[in-house]
């Protein structure tokens, strides 16, 4: 039951500055963590996360031309190991899941890999070694994770 829940919502965003307004306005707290590409807003139990339409069709390994089904929006599941990851893309898999991107090395210094569930929906799966998870897995950037009792 621990890994039945959504640590980040990611949407493809045209303008990352512009989404990152939006959302700050409408209460969520933008963090610290992040980069060119990718904002993190902390919101009460999970995180919201704008990628950059193209960053994000990159890091999924998907073309934005032509037809190829291409989601504006990304589910995923913070692990606490490179083995968790491994171990619930497999089982992803086995329950009907179609593979997207293996689970490998990231360039952002962690491990992920996608799947997309029987309708399409896009899953990342994903250890960030910098973002720490509370003992009921949920994600907290603007915390410590400690004063919630995580490992």
């Amino acid at each position: 039951m621990k890994d039945a829940r959504i640590c980040l919502v990611t949407l493809a965003v045209d303008d990352l500055e512009r989404a990152a307004a939006f959302y700050v306005a409408l209460g969520w707290v933008r963090t610290a963590a992040g980069n060119a590409s990718v904002v993190f807003l902390q919101g009460e139990r999970m995180v919201l996360s704008l990628f950059g339409r193209k960053d994000l069709a990159k890091d999924v390994g998907v073309s934005l031309e032509g037809n190829a089904p291409y989601p504006s929006i990304a589910l995923a599941i913070n692990m606490a190991s490179e083995k968790a990851v491994d171990r619930l893309y497999d089982q992803a898999l086995d329950a009907g899941g179609r593979a997207i991107k293996p689970p490998e090395p990231a360039f952002w210094g962690g491990y992920s890999g996608y799947f997309a569930d029987p309708d399409g929906h896009l899953w990342e799966l994903a250890y960030n070694p910098f973002f720490r998870l509370t003992k009921r897995g949920h994600l907290d950037l603007l915390r410590n994770a400690s004063e919630d009792g995580a490992a």
